[in-house]
């Protein structure tokens, strides 16, 4: 297994309570798949309700968070692949809440839902292996932030790690 150590320093303040969730052993893709099953095993007790509540009016719903997952799963891979092959280009940001109220997550089932994040994560380990060191540390700029592709997929499981947490502290009883 290729060992990906996560970066230590010099990205945006905000990208560090992601960082701060990702294990320092350099196992990223093996974590990146243990945190997939770790969400089937979560979600797999959940009822319909469960699936569908809020904790406040204006908050998403679990089925919500999980797709966000996925959205943003393409999104950072697809970031992390431009700035691996050299593309200088500002990439856009992206407007979560728009993508999470046009998503219709709330009308699908769980299932398919799950499927599809599981789909997506398959290609971004297969992505993430394929890269050596040179491209891991290529630099680039999304949403007039610099970033390295280090960053963003280390951000991957910082980020599914986080909305977990959030689940488990909000959500249930």
């Amino acid at each position: 297994m290729k060992l990906i150590q996560k970066p230590i320093d010099g990205f945006p303040s905000f990208y560090q309570p992601y960082m701060d969730c990702v294990p320092e052993d350099g196992k990223l893709s093996e974590h990146l798949k243990n945190i997939i099953t770790e969400t089937e095993t979560l979600l797999s007790s959940f009822t319909e309700e469960k699936l569908l509540y809020r904790y406040r009016k204006d908050k998403w719903t679990i089925k919500d968070i999980i797709l966000h997952l996925a959205d943003c799963e393409r999104v950072i891979i697809y970031r992390a692949m431009r700035i691996a092959r050299g593309d200088k280009t500002n990439l856009p940001g992206f407007d979560e809440n728009a993508f999470a109220d046009n998503a219709n997550a709330n009308s699908r089932d769980i299932a398919s839902i799950m499927a599809e994040l599981k789909a997506y994560r398959h290609a971004s380990i297969l992505f993430i292996e394929s890269l050596d060191e040179h491209s891991l540390d290529q630099s680039g700029t999304a949403n007039n932030y610099p970033l390295t592709v280090r960053l963003l997929v280390n951000h991957l499981y910082g980020h599914h790690r986080h909305h977990l947490t959030i689940i488990r502290e909000r959500y249930l009883d």
